[in-house]
């Protein structure tokens, strides 16, 4: 059994997370601290998931590797993935190595626990001279006239106890929306994490929750989580505006398998980098916003 010097346990130090969140508002992004509270208010919070790496100095956390199990479909077969999140050093101790000797200690923990390891970043060079590459990611567009149908979907509440339930469940039974790149039932805190500040909406004839945004006569679809497999019809037909176009941030294969795809990086600069093997690659998928760490 290997000794790890910067694993640490939020369960056995329950003020753990509030010094990483101090150093992510610093080093990551501000506000972080506020989505994650806002994941723990749903019932899937970063410590219940996330294995912590981190680098003290004194009582200052100063570098942060955490890892997270995400279970996914590979081209029809189910994996657990490794995904490396929350990579950040301190700013007044960056250059000084902190980073390479928690990543080093990361990987040891993941090289018997999982073959293949996920992240995604604006920062590729971090993490070539680790053995990750970058993947190239593909997005779909279709030309979809829709005069627009009924008010098929209403806006998730999730102060009400009824819709943080459609949640929890839809969440823990989903189906994945793609046998290229899915996700597998159980998987809740990144995607609480990544979409809990997020507009979600449900469709009660569908049992479907649906992450997208409408932008004049365009669709964006970024996650479906339902129990069954959807078509893009049964979609537009619960929504009340006229759509020309439907741009699909996921892989097609189910929801559209004649869709055109092109090449695409989500948000313009969120790379996703892998290390091991990644059958997928080649094919033409996007990691779903709601999965990505």
């Amino acid at each position: 059994m290997n000794s790890y010097s910067f694993k640490r346990s939020f369960s056995e130090e329950p003020r753990l997370i509030d010094r990483l969140l101090d150093l992510a508002e610093i080093a990551l992004f501000p506000g972080i601290t506020e989505v994650a509270e806002r994941s723990r208010e749903l019932g899937a919070s970063w410590e219940d998931a996330s294995t912590p790496f981190i680098y003290f100095q004194d009582d200052l956390a100063i570098t942060h590797v955490g890892v997270l199990e995400i279970p996914i479909i590979l081209m029809g077969k189910p994996a657990i993935a490794g995904g490396i999140h929350g990579v950040c050093t301190h700013p007044d101790f960056r250059r000084r190595g902190y980073y390479r000797k928690v990543m080093e200690e990361v990987l040891d923990y993941c090289a018997n626990r999982y073959e293949t390891l996920v992240l995604t970043t604006d920062r590729p060079e971090y993490y070539y001279s680790f053995g990750f590459h970058v993947v190239q990611e593909s997005a779909c567009a279709i030309s979809r006239i829709s005069p627009g149908g009924s008010e098929g979907f209403r806006l998730l509440d999730f102060d009400r106890a009824e819709d943080k339930q459609i949640l929890h469940r839809l969440l823990a039974e989903r189906q994945p929306i793609s046998n290229i790149v899915g996700i597998r039932g159980g998987e809740k805190a990144i995607f609480c994490f990544n979409e809990g500040s997020n507009p979600l909406y449900y469709a009660p004839d569908l049992d479907l929750m649906v992450s997208m945004e409408i932008d004049k006569t365009t669709l964006k679809l970024f996650d479906l989580v339902g129990t069954k497999g959807y078509n893009l019809d049964e979609i537009l037909e619960r929504i009340p505006q006229a759509i020309e176009e439907v741009k699909v941030y996921f892989a097609c294969d189910r929801l559209a398998p004649e869709a055109p795809s092109f090449p695409n990086v989500l948000d313009g600069n969120s790379l996703l980098m892998v290390r091991g093997p990644f059958p997928a690659e080649g094919h033409p998928f996007t990691m779903p916003r709601s999965t990505r760490c």
